[in-house]
């Protein structure tokens, strides 16, 4: 129980549990909602949610109102409270029967793949060769836009405008980094028209070499632990793939 637990353990606690229902629900979360899962006061709550609005975790958007995730809310979230899901067995049937049609060009497989992440994360699905210079495949940015952070006009006309100059998302796709994944949140992404979004890349390889990217684009309001396990999955059945071409 979070009432047994000290002080710097309930505070990570009761932010996960806040940061898991914003993202679930694309709402301000309430300290009453929070107390009713622990069984301990909205007072205690309202103290906690201040204290991590004073670590820079959270913020209030109304005065009144409940609390949402900042920036580095959702970073602390990724590297410290996340715990990897497996995805569900359907889940990965699904994105197996994908791949089981004959497909002999590479292009066709990267396609392909854009249509799969897209389908099975409900964000945008990116896919890139580490050699192409200004050309990558994407699908699924209605799923973006169905998102509440995108019904401002001025936010969907400065994404779509992003991804039209393809240069620029590429930069980000085909950084170097270490590790099997890499997840830029909001400004550290390095584009202010898409502070508000978040972006997970994988790497796939052919014969330990590495040959491009898929990526996933979303709100910062992303399912993290899904997304990034989905990501992974898909980056090794792409690896896959290829090779039997």
């Amino acid at each position: 129980m979070v009432k047994s637990l000290d002080q710097q353990s309930r505070k990570k606690t009761v932010l996960g549990r806040t940061i898991n229902q914003y993202i679930r629900e694309a709402a301000p979360v309430s300290s009453e909602a929070i107390a009713r899962e622990f069984g301990l006061s909205s007072a205690t709550i309202r103290n906690i949610f201040s204290e991590l609005e004073e670590d820079g975790y959270l913020t209030h958007p109304y005065t009144s109102g409940g609390r949402i995730p900042t920036k580095n809310g959702y970073r602390y979230f990724v590297d410290f409270l996340f715990s990897e899901i497996d995805l569900l067995d359907e889940e990965k049937s699904k994105i197996i029967q994908e791949y089981n049609d004959e497909i002999d060009k590479l292009e066709d497989v990267l396609d392909k793949t854009s249509d799969v992440i897209s389908a099975i994360t409900h964000y945008a699905g990116i896919t890139s060769l580490l050699e192409w210079h200004d050309r990558f495949f994407y699908k699924g940015i209605s799923q973006i836009l169905n998102q509440p952070e995108f019904q401002d006009l001025e936010k969907i006309r400065l994404l779509i405008k992003m991804l039209e100059e393809k240069r620029r998302i590429l930069e980000v796709v085909n950084r170097d980094f270490d590790g099997k994944v890499k997840v830029y949140i909001g400004e550290e992404l390095g584009f202010p028209e898409i502070d508000n979004c978040a972006l997970i890349v994988s790497t796939y390889s052919v014969k330990n070499k590495p040959l491009g990217r898929v990526a996933v684009l979303g709100p910062m309001r992303m399912q993290y632990h899904h997304t990034i396990s989905a990501l992974e999955y898909i980056s090794e059945i792409l690896t896959e793939t290829i090779e039997k071409i």
